[in-house]
């Protein structure tokens, strides 16, 4: 039996971990005005936040089609996969994973397809994402590979901190001129992915009391963390950020670019942790 993972790009995994594991990426599009992108395709990240820099408005996501997926699992399908399985961005955040769901209905009777909402976004869906695509490639079956990725879930924890204000305002989220005061006063919102909804997870005065947040909540799961990736987008501060994480947690940290997908929500300057606690 041979099970193939699939997942979206919000995941903000590194392409080649992805491609060294065998995961299918499925991507979300991005439209600047009238202008339609593939997040991953037809557009970089770094043609993203360059876009997004000469932009007056927020750019807008939409999920992939069914038939995105349908020929996803096609494509597989033809390359000898047995069974898939889709881990999605969270259900709550996007319409991917009804996309996802429809298309398996299409392929009903012809493939096993199996749909988990991983009720996380970024590299909190990464992660779960590359313990399942491990597990897969070890010769996990697909029910093996469905009750790992549903006991990761609740583990699995993602916190950011914005640098920014201006895709709040630009989004409709937060008035100018409340924008302009919160701007001045150097105030750095955090966030915090909890049960699959982007809720607001304190704020800070400044930029290095904001990253000092992250690593006091990574400091309070010491001893139980189990994999660790940090996310940023466009930051020059990463590889500083990163030390700080290594001085907390001593195992291989994976460093993701935040692209198109949540990008367009966080703002450019973000930085975040995503991680596992144990059982």
């Amino acid at each position: 039996m041979t099970v193939r993972i699939v997942t979206d790009s919000s995941c903000d995994l590194p392409q080649e971990m992805a491609d060294a594991l065998g995961i299918t990426i499925v991507p979300l599009s991005v439209r600047f005005g009238d202008t339609e992108y593939i997040d991953r395709t037809t557009i970089t990240t770094d043609e993203f936040w360059k876009k997004c820099a000469q932009s007056p408005v927020l750019p807008e996501t939409a999920a992939p089609s069914p038939g995105q997926f349908e020929k996803t699992y096609t494509d597989l399908q033809a390359a000898e996969a047995t069974a898939i399985v889709v881990i999605a961005l969270s259900s709550s955040l996007s319409a991917t994973m009804q996309s996802a769901e429809i298309a398996a209905k299409g392929v009903a009777g012809s493939i096993d397809v199996r749909i988990v909402d991983s009720r996380n976004a970024s590299m909190g869906l990464g992660l779960t994402v590359l313990d399942c695509a491990e597990a897969a490639n070890k010769g996990a079956t697909a029910d093996e590979v469905v009750a790992l990725a549903n006991s990761l879930i609740p583990r699995t924890h993602v916190f950011g901190a914005l640098d920014t204000l201006e895709n709040l305002k630009k989004g409709g989220r937060i008035g100018g001129a409340k924008a302009m005061l919160a701007s001045a006063l150097s105030i750095k919102p955090l966030i915090e992915v909890r049960g699959g909804l982007v809720e607001e997870a304190g704020k800070q005065r400044t930029r290095s009391k904001a990253l000092a947040f992250l690593i006091d909540v990574l400091k309070q799961h010491d001893g139980k963390l189990e994999r660790v990736g940090i996310l940023h987008a466009q930051c020059p501060d990463i590889d500083a950020f990163l030390q700080s994480v290594k001085s907390v947690y001593s195992g291989d940290v994976i460093v993701g670019d935040i692209g198109a997908v949540i990008g367009t929500h966080a703002g450019e300057g973000t930085i975040g942790i995503a991680f596992r606690q144990s059982a």
